[in-house]
């Protein structure tokens, strides 16, 4: 590869565009696997020292119009829906259907604090902007604990819920920050608690990232996470 094709590589990269100098046969070859994230291993997986859950089950992006106030992503959200979409607790490969497409759901664990759904959807070949993502995931609490808050951060609009109930409403073009998004105090069952999110992005990065915070607002680091159920 000549030194001009690399460099036009690392700016698409950059800037998550189509590069011209693709065939539509280079666009759909095979990608490899997305740096940041793996296949779950064992049945539960612990947050990390900092209270982060890293290990989800996420669809494959919904392309939307990409219009991140609070109205575009509701309409967004009722015109993209999907059968049971607030109440699916969705197993790796499992297929929903949006309209004319069929879209699948992958468990995975991030290497990091948060996950990088640039890292998803590119390795799948999926669009990256204009793009839904839905998000899932099961933490089980030791015991029950009062007076908690669900914390979340987003790159870029989101919405999230907590056992069915939406607690956390992110709009506008915004980039990921810890904690960004705090909900009101909540009470963690002991046993299954699930959290759901919908993630919206117009262009560029997108990544989230979850924790529950204790009533001194400091990590809950006890808490394991599992999607075989």
């Amino acid at each position: 590869m000549s030194m001009l094709r690399v460099t036009m590589t690392l700016v698409f990269l950059a800037l998550n565009a189509v590069p011209t100098y693709l065939s539509a046969e280079e666009a759909a070859a095979p990608r490899p696997p997305a740096s940041s994230l793996v296949k779950p291993m064992g049945i539960d997986k612990a947050v990390d020292a900092a209270g982060f859950i890293r290990r989800w089950l996420v669809l494959e992006p919904i392309t939307v119009s990409g219009n991140l106030t609070e109205r575009g992503v509701q309409e967004d959200l009722r015109a993209q829906s999907f059968a049971d979409q607030l109440t699916v607790m969705p197993h790796d490969g499992d297929t929903v259907k949006v309209k004319d497409a069929t879209l699948h759901w992958h468990a995975m664990d991030t290497l990091r604090y948060n996950v990088n759904l640039y890292h998803f959807a590119w390795a799948l070949s999926k669009p990256t902007s204009n793009v839904l993502f839905w998000a899932v995931t099961v933490v089980d609490a030791p015991t029950e604990m009062t007076g908690v808050r669900l914390a979340i951060g987003s790159n870029a609009a989101s919405n999230w819920w907590f056992n069915d109930n939406r607690v956390i409403e992110l709009y506008s073009d915004r980039q990921t920050v810890i904690d960004d998004g705090v909900s009101k105090r909540l009470t963690l069952h002991k046993g299954r608690n699930v959290i759901r999110a919908a993630i919206i992005n117009g262009g560029g990065a997108t990544d989230f990232c979850a924790r529950f915070l204790d009533t001194d607002d400091k990590p809950i680091t006890n808490l394991k996470v599992s999607l075989l159920r």
